[in-house]
């Protein structure tokens, strides 16, 4: 990788910077760019710009990365356990039991980085690069992906781009970056290509991003040999609510295990005198208190919807947002180009006393002509296209310079010569302008009242000031001389009213966060059927009033991330809808970063969720995946904890009442494997309607108060068959009572699976799985396999009561669970 001699090692030190055409010379580069046959050659020598560290994941690391997981490390340690006791039928299979979990996990988590990786390079950014055909031709500039850029490209940036490789500026109008992930600089850092340059303020780097402004910039590193490889190192992504309330039960059962088997132990030891002999089924029985599918559940419920939603064009791009997105509350959302069409129109000019005054039109043209075609914007704002359409005849003017809209000091700036003066021409909002024109009193009030009646009768208003600065007048700082306001309207979007309505019935509240004025948004929302309440400005903005309030006004891009911030705070799941650069720090304060595919780079970066496009009937798609998948792991975690618990709380009371093992270990662990399997199903069923009607996710205390009641009611249950068995059924002998025991196990662990599930038709994998634990039950031990594992046939009369106490389990359970709500 090339790296020019001037660049430093971390921003602001490094040797002499060298001019321009020492680096074009040092890069055997020019300002038309290279041939595509240089291109290759550079390509092949130094390779892709790619990140070393963004390269996938191996097998090996994958499966070692997947015995991290609580529940793992917890079998693995009863697995050495058993060893040590000479259980080796135990310990073969926990390590089955851990080497099918680490291996679906590890499969699930490879499909769904494939997948994602597939689905980015539909999103992939791309770079604007000048190249030649042939030595003698002419350049053209095209779209090319970022990682076949190569040293020595000339490339054009323009805002919302993010800087693809390291370069040093040839040409700069206005440009301003966000160098955060480098320095830490929260505010934009200005550059300029000043031929001798001091510092390093000519140099932009790959990891930063255009604020505003744009360039012509030369590539001098690319990939490995960058600074933000070389130095930067991005800090892993903190745990999502969803992953710590995760691993917050899951440490919680890990304690319960530990903790259980032990007093087991130890009373068994007193009451019934079996010492050691009984630690091999204290270890089943540890191993019966793991839900060992968790990770595998999870991973597999995740993917899946991501996968359904590929279908569909929504790339989920971070395999947690699904559940965070199904557990949204809140929607915040830009209205330009999100509520109304991309295009503003033109609906008049006026003065500053409020009468039509054609002049100020011309002179808002003049300012977007020139800032157009001297800034040269990738993307052309929308504002100003939509003023050249309905512009008059500019006159005889010439460009000299020009500044973008700044959407810290929200205003343009051009200057060009009319008529041989040299005129400053500024257009932008109405108090950044008025602050800066040469107003008395009485007239800034009265020009005040103006733009306010235009704004309340719900168009978006403009002001234009000029000055003559040919003779060392006024800038743009102050001084200038109002000429008048520009109205322009937004059409809603056709589908936004429908959207919308959707939305607010799935219980989510939406918040209109914009830099309009705030009765131009309300009119906004009220044509679309939004109900407004409170309109308050970002000036005016509390914890409360951000509760309260509909619609937001006049934010500043920092504005719209401390209203997300102070919503989370307020204990909200908060998304974030938006797609231009002044939207990426709320994406990157919210839950869920939300953007359409034709969003800036920067701001698609951000996005946990890219969409297929401006459809807000795809978020509603988003919202319906996320919650099924995430009631697909709720209903796992409550069966399968509540199952287990229950067993096990069974089978430790009849182990101290009976004068043997109510289960041998190989007996336990089989029919917790068999469980295990039977719960992948899960991730393939159906979801209840009452999941899809609010935000849904994953609550720790409600989960852990299912698995109380219906782990005791199981337990019961179990104590029932022990009963029946031993009064009723007459299965005395240890062989028959394993048997018995090991059938209705299986047997009521099926109408768990049926009938604690969320009311809802059941799918063709849950009718598969149940019917699969079933049959195991009642035909292992009729089967050759019975006298390996401990078991033998029972009686039909005995299989028969065995099958009347789980109808009658059943029924219990369809009583106790008709009035149950998710």
């Amino acid at each position: 990788m090339v790296w020019a001699p001037d660049a430093p090692t971390t921003p602001g030190s490094g040797p002499a910077p060298l001019s321009q055409l020492q680096t074009l010379r040092l890069l055997d580069t020019g300002p038309r760019g290279l041939t595509e046959e240089q291109a290759e050659a550079r390509l092949l020598e130094h390779g892709e710009n790619t990140i070393p560290a963004q390269r996938p994941v191996s097998w090996p690391r994958r499966l070692a990365r997947s015995l991290r997981d609580p529940f793992t490390m917890t079998l693995l340690a009863l697995g050495l356990v058993a060893a040590a006791i000479t259980s080796w039928g135990t310990a073969g299979v926990i390590v089955l039991l851990v080497l099918a979990s680490c291996l679906l996990r590890s499969n699930g988590e490879f499909r769904a980085d494939r997948s994602t990786a597939a689905l980015r390079e539909l999103v992939a950014t791309t770079a604007t690069v000048r190249r030649r055909a042939h030595e003698g031709g002419e350049p053209r500039e095209r779209e090319i992906p970022v990682d076949q850029l190569v040293p020595g490209d000339v490339i054009k940036l323009g805002p919302g781009d993010l800087v693809p490789a390291d370069v040093r500026l040839l040409r700069a109008a206005g440009l301003t970056v966000h160098q955060a992930p480098l320095t830490g600089e929260s505010a934009p850092v200005p550059k300029r290509a000043r031929d001798l340059p001091e510092g390093d303020d000519h140099l932009c780097w790959q990891g930063s991003s255009v604020a505003s402004g744009s360039a012509l910039a030369v590539v001098t590193a690319t990939g490995g040999g960058t600074l933000f490889a070389g130095a930067h190192h991005a800090p892993a992504r903190g745990r999502s609510a969803f992953d710590q309330s995760v691993n917050g039960i899951s440490w919680i059962l890990v304690r319960l295990m530990l903790v259980v088997p032990p007093v087991a132990l130890v009373a068994g030891a007193v009451l019934r005198d079996r010492g050691l002999e009984a630690l091999p089924f204290a270890v089943a029985v540890a191993v019966g208190l793991t839900p060992e599918m968790l990770p595998v559940v999870v991973t597999t419920a995740l993917a899946r919807g991501a996968a359904l939603l590929a279908r569909q064009g929504v790339i989920v791009k971070r395999l947690p947002a699904l559940h965070d997105v199904g557990a949204i509350d809140v929607l915040c959302m830009d209205k330009t180009g999100t509520l109304t069409r991309d295009r503003p129109v033109l609906s008049g000019s006026v003065g500053p006393d409020g009468k039509p005054d054609p002049e100020v039109l011309r002179w808002a043209a003049v300012n977007s002509f020139w800032t157009l075609h001297l800034t040269d914007p990738p993307i052309p704002d929308p504002l100003d296209e939509a003023i050249l359409e309905c512009a008059p005849d500019l006159g005889d003017t010439e460009g000299l310079e020009a500044t973008p809209f700044d959407p810290a000091q929200r205003l343009s700036r051009a200057v060009v010569r009319d008529g041989g003066a040299d005129v400053v021409v500024v257009k932008g909002a109405v108090e950044a302008v008025l602050d800066r024109c040469a107003l008395g009193p009485g007239e800034r009030l009265r020009a005040g009242e103006v733009a306010r009646a235009l704004a309340e009768a719900g168009a978006r208003v403009l002001a234009v000031a000029v000055a003559d600065r040919s003779s060392g007048g006024p800038g743009a700082e102050g001084g200038l001389t109002l000429a008048g306001f520009l109205t322009l309207v937004d059409e809603p979007s056709p589908d936004a009213a429908a959207a919308l309505a959707l939305l607010a019935r799935r219980g989510i509240t939406l918040k209109v966060l914009t830099g309009d004025h705030p009765a131009t948004a309300a009119r906004t929302c009220r044509e679309l059927g939004l109900d407004v309440g409170a309109v308050i400005e970002a000036a005016d903005l509390t914890a409360a009033s951000a509760e309260r309030a509909t619609v937001i006004a006049r934010c500043t891009p920092d504005d719209k991330a401390r209203v997300v911030r102070a919503l989370r705070e307020a204990g909200h799941t908060v998304g974030f809808l938006g797609d231009g650069v002044n939207d990426s720090p709320a994406m990157r304060a919210a839950d869920v970063g939300i953007c359409p595919r034709t969003a800036v780079d920067v701001t698609r970066e951000a996005a946990d969720v890219v969409l297929a496009g401006k459809d807000l009937s795809a978020i509603d798609q988003a919202i319906v995946t996320g919650r099924r998948s995430t009631g697909n792991i709720v209903t796992y975690l409550r069966i399968a904890l509540s199952s287990n618990l229950g067993n096990v709380i069974a089978m430790l009371a009849a182990g101290l009442a009976l004068p043997f093992l109510p289960m041998l270990p190989v007996q336990v662990l089989l029919q917790n494997v068999c469980f295990d399997v039977a719960q992948l199903a899960f991730a393939f069923d159906r979801a209840a309607p009452a999941v899809l009607r609010g935000p849904f996710g994953l609550r720790p205390r409600g989960i852990l108060g299912f698995i109380a009641r219906f782990g005791a009611l199981n337990a019961v249950a179990d104590l029932a068959t022990f009963t029946v068995l031993t009064q009723v059924v007459g299965a005395g002998d240890e062989r028959s009572f394993h048997t018995g025991w090991f059938i209705e196990n299986l047997l009521t662990q099926a109408v768990i699976m049926l009938l604690l599930r969320p009311v809802a038709p059941v799918s063709p994998p849950l009718w598969l799985a149940t019917g699969s634990l079933a049959a195991i039950g009642l035909l292992l031990p009729l089967s050759p396999l019975a006298g390996p594992v401990g078991l033998t046939a029972l009686p039909v009369t005995s299989c028969l009561w065995l099958v009347l106490v789980a109808v009658l389990y059943g029924g219990a359970l369809a009583v106790l669970n008709r009035r149950r709500r998710l």
